[in-house]
Protein backbone atom coordinates (compact mmCIF):
# COMPACT_ATOMS: atom_id res chain seq x y z
CA UNK A 1 0.00 0.00 0.00
CA UNK A 2 1.03 3.66 -1.03
CA UNK A 3 2.60 5.33 1.84
CA UNK A 4 1.54 9.10 2.21
CA UNK A 5 3.04 12.07 3.80
CA UNK A 6 -0.43 12.47 6.09
CA UNK A 7 0.57 13.95 9.02
CA UNK A 8 2.12 16.89 7.41
CA UNK A 9 -0.98 18.31 6.06
CA UNK A 10 -3.11 16.83 9.46
CA UNK A 11 -3.24 19.95 11.30
CA UNK A 12 -4.25 21.88 8.51
CA UNK A 13 -7.40 19.32 7.79
CA UNK A 14 -8.37 19.11 10.99
CA UNK A 15 -9.01 23.06 11.04
CA UNK A 16 -10.68 23.00 7.79
CA UNK A 17 -12.97 20.37 9.30
CA UNK A 18 -14.14 21.53 12.14
CA UNK A 19 -13.19 18.52 14.29
CA UNK A 20 -14.94 18.32 17.48
CA UNK A 21 -14.20 15.78 20.07
CA UNK A 22 -15.51 14.21 23.01
CA UNK A 23 -12.63 14.50 24.97
CA UNK A 24 -8.64 15.31 25.01
CA UNK A 25 -5.30 13.40 25.74
CA UNK A 26 -2.24 13.05 24.27
CA UNK A 27 -1.71 10.83 21.23
CA UNK A 28 1.17 8.35 21.09
CA UNK A 29 2.53 6.91 18.35
CA UNK A 30 0.33 4.09 18.58
CA UNK A 31 -2.97 6.62 18.81
CA UNK A 32 -3.44 6.12 22.55
CA UNK A 33 -2.14 7.89 26.11
CA UNK A 34 -1.83 6.14 29.21
CA UNK A 35 -2.63 7.22 32.92
CA UNK A 36 -1.79 6.51 36.42
CA UNK A 37 -4.87 6.25 38.85
CA UNK A 38 -4.35 7.27 42.67
CA UNK A 39 -2.19 4.08 43.30
CA UNK A 40 0.46 4.81 40.95
CA UNK A 41 -0.41 2.04 39.05
CA UNK A 42 -0.34 2.41 34.72
CA UNK A 43 -4.05 2.04 33.79
CA UNK A 44 -4.81 1.22 30.28
CA UNK A 45 -4.20 3.82 27.72
CA UNK A 46 -7.32 6.03 26.45
CA UNK A 47 -7.61 4.79 22.54
CA UNK A 48 -8.20 7.89 20.17
CA UNK A 49 -10.07 7.20 17.08
CA UNK A 50 -11.34 9.59 14.65
CA UNK A 51 -14.49 9.37 12.72
CA UNK A 52 -14.18 11.49 9.42
CA UNK A 53 -18.76 11.77 8.31
CA UNK A 54 -20.54 13.68 6.11
CA UNK A 55 -22.82 16.50 7.29
CA UNK A 56 -25.67 15.41 8.04
CA UNK A 57 -24.93 12.61 10.49
CA UNK A 58 -23.75 15.12 13.25
CA UNK A 59 -26.95 13.98 15.87
CA UNK A 60 -26.60 10.58 14.76
CA UNK A 61 -22.78 9.87 15.23
CA UNK A 62 -23.12 12.46 18.56
CA UNK A 63 -25.87 9.91 20.10
CA UNK A 64 -24.15 6.74 18.90
CA UNK A 65 -20.28 7.34 19.99
CA UNK A 66 -21.16 7.99 23.43
CA UNK A 67 -22.61 4.43 23.45
CA UNK A 68 -20.02 2.93 21.79
CA UNK A 69 -17.76 4.40 24.09
CA UNK A 70 -19.53 2.92 27.10
CA UNK A 71 -20.02 -0.38 25.29
CA UNK A 72 -16.28 -0.56 24.17
CA UNK A 73 -15.23 -0.09 27.69
CA UNK A 74 -17.45 -2.58 29.02
CA UNK A 75 -16.17 -5.34 27.01
CA UNK A 76 -13.04 -5.12 26.14
CA UNK A 77 -11.62 -2.76 29.26
CA UNK A 78 -10.65 0.02 27.47
CA UNK A 79 -11.87 3.63 26.97
CA UNK A 80 -12.23 4.75 23.87
CA UNK A 81 -12.68 8.61 22.65
CA UNK A 82 -14.25 9.11 19.43
CA UNK A 83 -12.99 12.60 17.62
CA UNK A 84 -15.70 13.67 14.78
CA UNK A 85 -15.37 15.84 11.54
CA UNK A 86 -18.29 16.77 9.14
CA UNK A 87 -18.83 18.20 5.64
CA UNK A 88 -19.90 17.81 2.37
CA UNK A 89 -19.74 14.08 1.51
CA UNK A 90 -17.19 14.67 -1.66
CA UNK A 91 -15.26 17.49 0.30
CA UNK A 92 -14.52 15.39 3.56
CA UNK A 93 -13.30 12.34 0.54
CA UNK A 94 -10.69 14.81 -0.88
CA UNK A 95 -9.67 15.62 3.02
CA UNK A 96 -9.15 11.91 3.79
CA UNK A 97 -7.59 11.45 0.33
CA UNK A 98 -5.05 14.38 1.25
CA UNK A 99 -3.82 14.21 4.26
CA UNK A 100 -6.51 14.26 7.04
CA UNK A 101 -5.99 11.44 9.17
CA UNK A 102 -9.30 9.18 9.76
CA UNK A 103 -9.48 5.84 11.58
CA UNK A 104 -12.68 5.46 9.75
CA UNK A 105 -14.88 6.69 7.25
CA UNK A 106 -18.52 7.02 7.24
CA UNK A 107 -19.73 8.66 4.24
CA UNK A 108 -22.87 9.71 2.24
CA UNK A 109 -22.00 6.98 -0.58
CA UNK A 110 -19.56 4.26 -1.96
CA UNK A 111 -18.49 6.18 -4.58
CA UNK A 112 -16.72 8.64 -2.10
CA UNK A 113 -15.31 5.96 -0.16
CA UNK A 114 -13.85 4.91 -2.96
CA UNK A 115 -11.88 7.70 -3.77
CA UNK A 116 -9.63 7.26 -0.24
CA UNK A 117 -9.47 3.90 -1.36
CA UNK A 118 -8.13 5.31 -4.72
CA UNK A 119 -5.52 7.51 -2.47
CA UNK A 120 -3.76 4.11 -1.23
CA UNK A 121 -5.59 4.04 2.32
CA UNK A 122 -8.27 1.93 1.80
CA UNK A 123 -7.81 -1.82 0.97
CA UNK A 124 -10.19 -3.12 -1.88
CA UNK A 125 -13.19 -4.76 -1.39
CA UNK A 126 -14.15 -2.47 1.42
CA UNK A 127 -18.28 -2.82 0.39
CA UNK A 128 -17.63 -6.51 1.57
CA UNK A 129 -15.81 -5.69 4.84
CA UNK A 130 -19.08 -5.62 6.42
CA UNK A 131 -23.09 -6.39 5.86
CA UNK A 132 -24.96 -5.31 2.79
CA UNK A 133 -22.60 -3.89 0.80
CA UNK A 134 -20.82 -2.05 4.27
CA UNK A 135 -24.39 -0.21 4.58
CA UNK A 136 -25.61 -0.34 8.01
CA UNK A 137 -28.59 2.17 7.47
CA UNK A 138 -30.08 4.05 4.43
CA UNK A 139 -32.11 7.22 3.42
CA UNK A 140 -33.75 8.89 0.73
CA UNK A 141 -34.24 11.98 -0.59
CA UNK A 142 -37.29 14.27 -0.02
CA UNK A 143 -39.20 17.53 0.03
CA UNK A 144 -39.23 19.85 2.91
CA UNK A 145 -41.24 22.62 2.48
CA UNK A 146 -43.05 25.68 4.39
CA UNK A 147 -46.01 25.14 6.68
CA UNK A 148 -49.16 24.70 4.28
CA UNK A 149 -46.92 23.79 0.72
CA UNK A 150 -47.69 27.41 -0.36
CA UNK A 151 -46.39 26.40 -3.95
CA UNK A 152 -48.16 23.23 -4.04
CA UNK A 153 -45.22 21.18 -4.37
CA UNK A 154 -45.58 17.72 -4.51
CA UNK A 155 -43.68 15.60 -6.89
CA UNK A 156 -40.65 16.23 -8.82
CA UNK A 157 -42.23 18.03 -11.80
CA UNK A 158 -42.82 20.57 -9.63
CA UNK A 159 -39.40 21.82 -9.03
CA UNK A 160 -38.73 22.70 -13.05
CA UNK A 161 -41.80 25.24 -12.77
CA UNK A 162 -40.95 28.69 -13.10
CA UNK A 163 -41.97 30.06 -9.69
CA UNK A 164 -40.29 27.99 -7.78
CA UNK A 165 -36.96 28.45 -6.14
CA UNK A 166 -35.21 24.98 -5.02
CA UNK A 167 -32.50 24.93 -2.17
CA UNK A 168 -30.19 21.91 -2.94
CA UNK A 169 -26.19 21.45 -2.72
CA UNK A 170 -23.76 21.12 -5.13
CA UNK A 171 -22.87 17.52 -6.92
CA UNK A 172 -19.77 18.57 -7.18
CA UNK A 173 -18.87 18.62 -3.26
CA UNK A 174 -21.69 16.76 -1.71
CA UNK A 175 -22.72 13.12 -1.98
CA UNK A 176 -26.69 14.11 -0.70
CA UNK A 177 -26.48 16.11 -3.92
CA UNK A 178 -25.72 13.57 -6.12
CA UNK A 179 -28.44 11.20 -4.72
CA UNK A 180 -30.95 14.60 -5.64
CA UNK A 181 -29.51 14.57 -9.20
CA UNK A 182 -29.78 10.92 -9.58
CA UNK A 183 -33.68 10.36 -7.95
CA UNK A 184 -34.72 13.76 -10.10
CA UNK A 185 -33.66 12.05 -13.23
CA UNK A 186 -35.47 8.75 -12.40
CA UNK A 187 -38.50 10.61 -11.99
CA UNK A 188 -37.81 12.31 -15.54
CA UNK A 189 -37.05 8.94 -16.92
CA UNK A 190 -39.84 7.52 -15.56
CA UNK A 191 -42.46 9.88 -17.20
CA UNK A 192 -41.16 8.11 -20.14
CA UNK A 193 -38.83 11.43 -21.33
CA UNK A 194 -35.86 10.48 -23.71
CA UNK A 195 -32.08 11.09 -22.56
CA UNK A 196 -32.50 14.15 -24.42
CA UNK A 197 -35.70 15.21 -22.96
CA UNK A 198 -34.45 14.55 -19.34
CA UNK A 199 -30.90 16.58 -19.42
CA UNK A 200 -33.35 19.40 -20.11
CA UNK A 201 -35.41 19.13 -17.46
CA UNK A 202 -32.74 18.67 -15.32
CA UNK A 203 -31.60 21.83 -16.71
CA UNK A 204 -35.05 23.52 -15.78
CA UNK A 205 -34.36 21.97 -12.05
CA UNK A 206 -30.96 23.47 -11.59
CA UNK A 207 -32.00 26.75 -13.02
CA UNK A 208 -34.29 27.43 -10.42
CA UNK A 209 -31.91 26.67 -7.83
CA UNK A 210 -31.72 29.92 -5.70
CA UNK A 211 -28.22 28.37 -3.50
CA UNK A 212 -25.81 25.77 -4.53
CA UNK A 213 -24.30 24.78 -1.00
CA UNK A 214 -21.31 22.91 -0.61
CA UNK A 215 -22.86 20.31 1.87
CA UNK A 216 -26.58 18.97 3.16
CA UNK A 217 -26.45 20.92 6.11
CA UNK A 218 -25.31 24.32 4.33
CA UNK A 219 -28.32 23.92 2.02
CA UNK A 220 -30.71 23.21 5.19
CA UNK A 221 -29.59 26.44 7.03
CA UNK A 222 -30.13 28.39 4.07
CA UNK A 223 -33.20 26.91 3.69
CA UNK A 224 -34.69 26.65 7.47
CA UNK A 225 -32.53 30.19 9.05
CA UNK A 226 -32.22 31.94 5.59
CA UNK A 227 -35.44 31.08 4.87
CA UNK A 228 -34.54 30.86 1.14
CA UNK A 229 -35.99 28.77 -1.52
CA UNK A 230 -39.19 27.03 -1.77
CA UNK A 231 -38.47 23.95 -1.06
CA UNK A 232 -35.45 22.04 0.45
CA UNK A 233 -34.46 18.57 -1.66
CA UNK A 234 -32.87 16.90 1.47
CA UNK A 235 -31.88 13.78 3.35
CA UNK A 236 -34.82 12.22 5.21
CA UNK A 237 -33.21 12.80 8.56
CA UNK A 238 -32.53 16.17 7.57
CA UNK A 239 -36.29 16.94 6.74
CA UNK A 240 -37.53 15.46 10.26
CA UNK A 241 -35.07 17.29 12.24
CA UNK A 242 -36.12 20.10 10.72
CA UNK A 243 -39.50 19.50 11.75
CA UNK A 244 -38.54 18.21 15.11
CA UNK A 245 -36.24 22.06 15.90
CA UNK A 246 -39.09 24.12 13.82
CA UNK A 247 -42.52 22.56 15.10
CA UNK A 248 -44.70 23.77 13.11
CA UNK A 249 -42.96 25.83 10.44
CA UNK A 250 -42.28 23.01 7.83
CA UNK A 251 -44.09 19.90 6.08
CA UNK A 252 -42.38 16.77 4.52
CA UNK A 253 -43.11 15.81 1.22
CA UNK A 254 -43.14 12.15 0.06
CA UNK A 255 -42.57 12.18 -3.60
CA UNK A 256 -44.03 10.04 -5.91
CA UNK A 257 -40.46 8.08 -6.39
CA UNK A 258 -37.12 8.41 -4.85
CA UNK A 259 -33.70 7.08 -4.73
CA UNK A 260 -32.36 3.94 -2.13
CA UNK A 261 -29.48 6.39 -0.33
CA UNK A 262 -26.55 3.90 0.67
CA UNK A 263 -24.03 5.61 3.06
CA UNK A 264 -20.78 3.55 3.20
CA UNK A 265 -18.87 2.92 6.10
CA UNK A 266 -14.51 1.61 6.25
CA UNK A 267 -11.59 1.29 7.79
CA UNK A 268 -9.16 3.68 6.80
CA UNK A 269 -6.81 0.38 6.81
CA UNK A 270 -3.42 2.82 6.38
CA UNK A 271 -4.43 4.86 9.11
CA UNK A 272 -5.78 2.55 11.44
CA UNK A 273 -2.43 0.71 10.56
CA UNK A 274 -0.40 3.39 11.83
CA UNK A 275 -1.91 4.40 14.66
CA UNK A 276 -2.60 0.68 15.91
CA UNK A 277 -6.26 1.12 15.58
CA UNK A 278 -7.25 -0.89 13.29
CA UNK A 279 -9.12 -3.49 16.20
CA UNK A 280 -11.22 -1.37 17.57
CA UNK A 281 -11.63 0.50 14.37
CA UNK A 282 -13.51 -2.24 12.84
CA UNK A 283 -15.38 -2.92 16.41
CA UNK A 284 -16.72 0.75 15.95
CA UNK A 285 -18.47 0.17 12.25
CA UNK A 286 -19.57 -3.63 13.15
CA UNK A 287 -21.22 -2.37 16.02
CA UNK A 288 -23.61 -0.39 14.27
CA UNK A 289 -25.28 -3.15 12.97
CA UNK A 290 -26.75 -4.13 17.01
CA UNK A 291 -29.99 -3.96 17.96
CA UNK A 292 -29.03 -0.97 20.12
CA UNK A 293 -26.96 1.08 17.33
CA UNK A 294 -29.96 0.05 15.06
CA UNK A 295 -32.16 1.62 17.11
CA UNK A 296 -29.96 4.83 17.03
CA UNK A 297 -29.72 5.03 13.50
CA UNK A 298 -33.62 5.41 13.22
CA UNK A 299 -34.48 7.41 16.46
CA UNK A 300 -31.63 9.80 14.13
CA UNK A 301 -34.40 9.08 11.38
CA UNK A 302 -32.24 6.91 9.39
CA UNK A 303 -33.32 3.60 8.44
CA UNK A 304 -32.11 0.48 10.21
CA UNK A 305 -31.07 -2.28 7.78
CA UNK A 306 -32.00 -4.84 10.53
CA UNK A 307 -35.46 -6.01 8.75
CA UNK A 308 -37.75 -5.89 12.75
CA UNK A 309 -36.35 -3.06 13.88
CA UNK A 310 -37.11 -0.74 10.97
CA UNK A 311 -40.74 -2.10 10.88
CA UNK A 312 -40.97 -0.84 14.75
CA UNK A 313 -40.65 2.25 13.26
CA UNK A 314 -42.83 2.46 9.84
CA UNK A 315 -46.64 3.69 9.64
CA UNK A 316 -49.47 3.69 7.33
CA UNK A 317 -49.65 6.59 5.40
CA UNK A 318 -52.83 8.18 4.66
CA UNK A 319 -50.92 11.25 2.80
CA UNK A 320 -47.41 12.17 1.52
CA UNK A 321 -47.45 15.30 3.16
CA UNK A 322 -45.98 14.76 7.03
CA UNK A 323 -46.53 17.84 9.17
CA UNK A 324 -45.22 16.81 12.76
CA UNK A 325 -42.90 13.87 14.30
CA UNK A 326 -45.61 11.37 15.61
CA UNK A 327 -46.13 10.27 18.62
CA UNK A 328 -45.64 6.59 18.44
CA UNK A 329 -41.68 7.42 17.18
CA UNK A 330 -43.48 5.53 13.43
CA UNK A 331 -41.93 8.04 11.03
CA UNK A 332 -40.83 5.58 8.01
CA UNK A 333 -43.00 5.87 5.20
CA UNK A 334 -43.12 3.37 3.01
CA UNK A 335 -45.67 4.38 -0.29
CA UNK A 336 -42.32 5.46 -1.90
CA UNK A 337 -41.15 4.01 -5.13
CA UNK A 338 -37.23 3.51 -4.52
CA UNK A 339 -35.01 3.11 -7.21
CA UNK A 340 -30.70 2.38 -6.38
CA UNK A 341 -27.44 3.11 -7.38
CA UNK A 342 -27.17 -0.32 -9.83
CA UNK A 343 -29.81 1.48 -12.18
CA UNK A 344 -27.54 3.94 -13.34
CA UNK A 345 -25.00 1.48 -13.38
CA UNK A 346 -23.03 1.95 -10.49
CA UNK A 347 -21.02 4.39 -8.99
CA UNK A 348 -17.71 4.16 -11.00
CA UNK A 349 -20.61 4.86 -14.31
CA UNK A 350 -22.74 6.70 -12.71
CA UNK A 351 -20.28 9.31 -11.95
CA UNK A 352 -18.62 9.22 -15.25
CA UNK A 353 -21.81 9.94 -16.91
CA UNK A 354 -22.98 12.81 -14.76
CA UNK A 355 -19.98 14.10 -12.23
CA UNK A 356 -17.05 14.01 -13.74
CA UNK A 357 -15.27 17.14 -14.87
CA UNK A 358 -16.95 18.23 -18.33
CA UNK A 359 -19.94 15.04 -17.69
CA UNK A 360 -23.58 16.13 -17.77
CA UNK A 361 -23.95 17.99 -14.91
CA UNK A 362 -21.13 20.56 -15.90
CA UNK A 363 -22.77 20.36 -19.05
CA UNK A 364 -26.32 21.65 -17.62
CA UNK A 365 -24.80 24.13 -15.02
CA UNK A 366 -22.78 25.66 -17.19
CA UNK A 367 -25.36 27.01 -19.64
Amino acid sequence: MKKRLLSVLLTGALAVSSLTACGTAAVSASGASGTSNAEGTEEKPVIELTNVSYDPTRELYAAYNEVFEAYYEENFGQRVEVTQSHGGSGKQALEVANGLEADVVTLALEGDVQVVSDAGLIDAGFTSEFDLDSSPYTSTIVFLVRSGNPKGIYDWSDLIREDVGVITPNPKTSGGAMWNYLAAWYFFEQQGQSEEEILDSIRKLYGNVVVLDSGARGATTSFVENKQGDVLLAWENEAFLSLKEYPGEYEIVVPSVSILCQPTVAVVDEVAEKHGTTDVATEYLRYLYSNEAQDIEAQNFYRPSNTEIYNNYVFTADSNTITEIPEDGRWINDNITLTDINHFGGWQEARAKHFADGAYFDQIYEQ
